[in-house]
């Protein structure tokens, strides 16, 4: 499957990045990121004091410079990985506006106006209310709602999908957006968006991260790092009074430099990387989230609650079997089938000639002349009169038993009772007053959805389907699809009321939805995912939307969740852990020459306490360079425990964390004494 995402054009991307890292040098935008911003004061004052002393011909000025460019490569390289992050979302937005066109379009005074009174203006003069027709090979000027007609449609300009979906006037399928193409026949639309307020536009908006805010989570981790820096800053600035204690001096510059080097620089230099990168990472998989808190949220979903129709199956019902008669012929059932269902263009009767086909091998064309019999609420039949005489009907079973005077076969009737009692539905088909076999329609099962379904339940999430069919049928259905629970003869008041006893439980509740009436549960539920194909109405009721309206797709959005989680939890375990073994790998080293005893501790053998700090700050800007891949592509999740989960990351990262700046700085330490750089 091709989407919008892999076809954004990213040659510019590493350039642009680098760019916008110079320009987020600017105080007003670095100031969101506290440490960074931190640092940058660090790096200026180091930068100002270090040209004074080369100025002055103070000797060891140049370690001074050297320190200083470190300090503000540091912050570039934070600035440069979240502005390779934001980059990679606007490539793919400048793909998506790319599909934004002015065109001509001919507006409706009202809904049921012939075509021919319609008047043209510009797709951009278009305001909500108005109705529009749209025929084959036109582009659908805005986001609307069908009110007339059924069309093929190609959303591949939005979804990347390339086989056209039908759009059709009432029901669930009725959500048309602007920018896609008519492909077969026409609509008349009902414009709902505003310009510049259309779907496609708040898609541009929020896959460049225009209106992304901070989480709850990412508030609460800035709060941590804010107190760190603190605590750091308390220990440094105490650190010249221990010195005078022995008749030594700090410089000023080793103090700055001392400080940055020990506050969590790398997890604040890529906090934001790690939150923008998880957003992006939903859009290559078609999911377009409307704030970060929902991608968050995702990654903590404790329950999933599923509207069946059009999300757990297909939406109609559709022939499962034929099911002759006893002495009857399957290709005489099947030939029977199709001439009562030739003019029956409802999903249903079509699904009933295919099965046929599927069966027999061929079905017989529209004969000529022959007399199409409608299905109505009165008769609950449907069928098709010929020429010679011969009459051939499909319905409800008490209605063809009716028609036809007689009742089916003792081994036909009960299997019809158990179609009915698994949730189907048995439609008689006759030939005159003959009984020939029954049809077996029923809700077919999305492909895939049960596999899917037990993945999510080895994740530790409760699955609960939801419909409105009765309980016998909801059952069969259940089980079929593989979910833990179900709620039969659902209201949208029973579906808020479920959501609300579970988050009163203290669970997170995510939900899938594409009807209307789905809308209410959507926007309680902690995560709320409407489907592309649903209605305007669920789609501005959700916080997430799935272009490709595949009711699967909450695995890969709960993936991308937990991934964002564990890369931060990782990352942070890494950057404190970091932060301590720096703190003991360069302390004594600095202190030697006040206190000789200290050099038990400098178990690295580090030259000098320039070199020490010199290589410390190396290392912290190095690092951070480091670890922008993994904190773009994000921390694999494999599904376990949260104390396995913790196990993992305290002996990978925390392990990693403290073990990686000692070989690190000594190695940096080495290099620039064998340079003569310290």
């Amino acid at each position: 499957m091709s989407k919008p995402t892999k076809t954004a054009d990213m040659s510019g991307l590493y350039p642009a990045a680098i760019r916008a890292g110079v320009t987020k040098l600017n105080p007003r935008i670095l100031w969101r990121n506290p440490v960074m911003f931190v640092t940058a004061i660090v790096a200026a004052m180091t930068t100002v004091l270090g040209l004074r002393d080369f100025l002055s011909g103070v000797q060891g000025a140049g370690a001074s410079l050297h320190i200083a460019a470190w300090l503000w490569l540091c912050v570039l390289f934070a600035n440069f990985a979240e502005a390779l992050a934001e980059g990679r979302g606007k490539a793919r937005a400048d793909t998506l506006r790319a599909t934004k066109s002015e065109t001509r379009v001919r507006v409706l005074g009202a809904a049921d106006d012939d075509p021919a009174s319609a008047t043209e203006t510009l797709s951009t003069a278009l305001r909500a209310g108005q109705f529009v027709h749209v025929a084959a090979g036109e582009i659908i000027p805005a986001d609307g709602e069908a009110v007339r007609g059924v069309a093929s449609v190609n959303e591949s300009a939005i979804t990347g999908e390339s086989a056209p979906v039908i759009r059709e006037a009432g029901g669930d399928r009725s959500s048309v957006t602007g920018g896609t193409t008519v492909v077969s026949d026409w609509l008349v639309i009902r414009v709902t968006a505003e310009p510049g307020k259309s779907f496609l536009d708040r898609m541009i908006a929020l896959v460049e991260g225009a209106e992304r805010q901070k989480t709850p989570n990412e508030i609460a981790l800035n709060i941590l790092l804010v107190g760190l820096t603190l605590i750091f800053l308390f220990v440094v600035v105490t650190l010249p009074a221990f010195a005078s204690y022995s008749g030594t001096t700090i410089p000023v510059i080793v103090l700055g430099a001392l400080f940055v080097t020990l506050i969590p620089t790398t997890i604040g230099g890529l906090l934001s990387a790690i939150g923008i990168a998880g957003m992006d990472r939903l859009v290559k998989a078609n999911v377009i989230a409307k704030s970060g808190r929902a991608v968050e949220a995702a990654g903590d979903v404790d329950t999933l609650l599923l509207d069946k129709t059009g999300t757990i199956t297909f939406g109609n019902r559709m022939a499962d079997a034929l099911i002759p008669a006893p002495g009857v012929d399957m290709a005489r059932l099947a030939e029977a089938a199709t001439l009562a269902s030739l003019a029956d263009e409802t999903p249903e009767g079509k699904s009933i000639v295919d099965k046929a086909r599927e069966v027999s091998g061929a079905v017989p064309d529209m004969p000529k002349g022959a007399q199409a019999v409608a299905f109505t609420a009165q008769t609950r039949l449907s069928g098709l009169d010929l020429e010679c005489g011969r009459s051939f009907r499909k319905g409800a079973t008490d209605a063809v038993i009716r028609l036809t005077g007689t009742t089916p076969p003792g081994v036909l009737a009960s299997q019809v009772d158990a179609i009915a009692r698994s949730g189907g539905t048995p439609l008689l088909v006759a030939e005159g007053a003959e009984i020939l076999g029954a049809v077996h329609l029923k809700d077919i099962v999305k492909p895939g959805v049960r596999e899917r379904f037990a993945e999510l339940r080895a994740m530790g999430i409760r699955t609960v389907m939801i419909t409105g069919d009765n309980p016998l049928t909801a059952a069969a259905i259940a089980a079929e699809a593989g979910v833990d629970d179900f709620l039969a003869e659902a209201t949208p008041e029973m579906k808020l009321d479920l959501i609300r006893r579970e988050q009163a439980g203290g669970r997170l509740v995510a939900m899938c939805g594409d009807g209307s009436n789905d809308a209410p549960a959507l926007a309680q539920a902690d995560v709320g995912v409407a489907m592309n194909a649903g209605t305007p109405a669920a789609k501005e009721a959700a916080n997430l939307i799935d272009l490709d309206s595949d009711p699967t797709k909450l695995i890969e959005v709960v993936l991308v969740g937990k991934q964002l989680l564990i890369s931060r939890g990782a990352l942070t375990t890494f950057s404190i852990a970091n932060d301590v073994a720096k703190y003991f790998a360069i302390l004594p080293a600095i202190f030697v020459g006040a206190y000789p005893g200290l050099g038990v501790l400098n178990i690295m053998g580090l030259a000098s306490p320039i070199s020490a700090m010199l290589s410390a700050v190396i290392f912290n800007a190095l690092i951070l360079v480091a670890l922008v891949p993994l904190a773009l592509r994000g921390v694999r999740y494999r599904p376990s425990s949260a104390a396995a989960l913790l196990r993992r990351n305290l002996l990978i990262y925390g392990l990693g964390g403290l073990i990686v700046p000692f070989v690190g700085i000594k190695a940096i330490d080495a290099t620039l004494v064998a340079l003569n750089l310290a």
